[in-house]
């Protein structure tokens, strides 16, 4: 596969053949663009479209993360679903069955999509995931994929960006597409980012399936144990052979000692011993059995970001750089494969009509994306609340008077996620921008 980089620059009208897209990030949404920009654009060759990752290799920091049915069918369409589905943790026809954090009664169970597609939702690892479509793109030759080459700005030439990286070199492409994460470099040339504390924080670790598969007396196992400012998930990942676990809580700012908001944070599971301290015999069994140390890490929020393209329509930014969110409603890695899926639409429309210009078709994406992704934020926030027991109908109640509350904003509070299309977004947005 080829690794150089280009420094070419042309006045050429755009076409397959010339046309150069740079995705800054190779976690997993920008392979996955780099994958549907090759599918739904056949004529690009591998070095029309190449990914550059600051790290060493390509790899992911973190563990479980969950897709809902538009992403899974994004990877379908990738070629890519099989295998993602192979690695996934097992499905019920439950999505989620939260629970009591005292006595571990059930309060309600959330039903899971269904698809008449055959795809369902997935649990995955997302190392395993990553190397899934790392894997397609070496298989396919579709993309090239660069390594230490962290960028630390772009710069306009006109009809090109150049893409400036902190070992001195530079690159050159047509478009630019930001997968760099909340942290995203190319977001801040354009955008002050201004994270706020969520008043939450979280701890996450991984155990084997063995260590609890034995007493194990629930019907799913995607459990979320709930207790006012509190509440503990798992699921499964890694072909059954792992849980993923999660847990958050409420803290004030003054008692985190400095701790930032980045997955590499560490923390002796005494002190996640300890905040859960008294809960039933199965969530004190999964935290006893979590490794010594485990991840913790700082959760903070951001504001709506209502603009996503930059340079004319050549820098766009995807992915959390764009719509960054709380975790616990677990759309995240979702909608940055969903966005991949419409980026590509839109690269495939502009190449078929160049003259309309990029930043109309750039604008087609933003417009398609931006109303789901924002949705997508507020909801999150919205889902905090609910499984801490907090904000709008809860105010003022018992922990028992909270759980015929919790079951009414629980029971459908992901169909709007899994049930859309983002195909009809896409050509929505496109007739109301009377573009072909």
């Amino acid at each position: 596969m080829p690794s150089s980089i280009s420094e070419h620059q042309s006045n050429d009208p755009p076409s397959p053949s010339n046309f150069r897209i740079a995705i800054v990030g190779g976690g997993i949404g920008g392979l996955t663009a780099a994958l549907a920009l090759a599918t739904f654009n056949p004529s690009l060759a591998a070095s029309n479209i190449t990914v550059y990752e600051q790290a060493s290799e390509y790899g992911e920091i973190g563990a479980g993360v969950s897709l809902g049915i538009q992403a899974a069918r994004v990877l379908q369409k990738l070629g890519v679903w099989e295998a993602a589905d192979a690695i996934s943790g097992h499905r019920s026809s439950v999505h989620r069955s939260n629970r009591r954090w005292d006595n571990d009664e059930l309060i309600v169970d959330a039903p899971a999509a269904s698809s008449d597609e055959n795809v369902r939702q997935l649990w995955l690892h997302r190392a395993e995931l990553l190397e899934v479509l790392y894997n397609e793109i070496w298989r396919r030759e579709c993309a090239t994929l660069e390594t230490n080459k962290r960028v630390i700005n772009v710069e306009d030439h006109g009809s090109t960006v150049s893409l400036n990286f902190a070992d001195g070199t530079t690159a050159s492409a047509n478009l630019v597409i930001a997968y760099d994460g909340i942290h995203s470099v190319i977001r801040s040339q354009f955008a002050v980012d201004k994270p706020t504390y969520s008043g939450r924080i979280a701890y996450r670790g991984l155990i084997p399936m063995s260590a609890i598969s034995a007493d194990w007396p629930y019907s799913s196992w995607t459990l979320s144990w709930l207790a006012p400012d509190k509440h503990l998930l798992v699921f499964p990942i890694s072909k059954d052979r792992l849980i993923n676990v999660v847990a958050f809580l409420r803290k004030p700012e003054s008692e985190l000692g400095g701790l930032k908001e980045s997955w590499k944070s560490e923390a002796p599971r005494e002190m996640l011993e300890k905040e859960y301290d008294g809960w039933n015999e199965m969530v004190q069994k999964i935290i006893h059995a979590l490794p010594p140390i485990i991840s913790q890490w700082k959760i903070n929020d951001r504001e709506l970001l209502f603009q996503w393209c930059y340079m004319d329509g050549k820098v766009v930014l995807s992915g959390d750089a764009a719509h960054a969110m709380l975790p616990q409603q677990g759309s995240g890695a979702g909608l940055a494969i969903e966005d991949a899926h419409v980026l590509a639409l839109a690269v495939r429309d502009y190449l078929a009509n160049p003259d309309v210009g990029l930043a109309a078709y750039t604008s087609l994406y933003q417009d398609t994306r931006l109303p789901r992704a924002q949705k997508a934020q507020i909801t999150s926030r919205q889902a905090a609340e609910v499984y801490d027991l907090r904000g709008p109908g809860f105010e003022g109640l018992t922990f028992e008077e909270s759980l015929p509350v919790v079951r009414e904003k629980v029971v459908n509070r992901m169909a709007w996620v899994w049930n859309s299309s983002l195909e009809a977004d896409y050509e929505a947005a496109k007739a109301r921008a009377c573009l072909r």
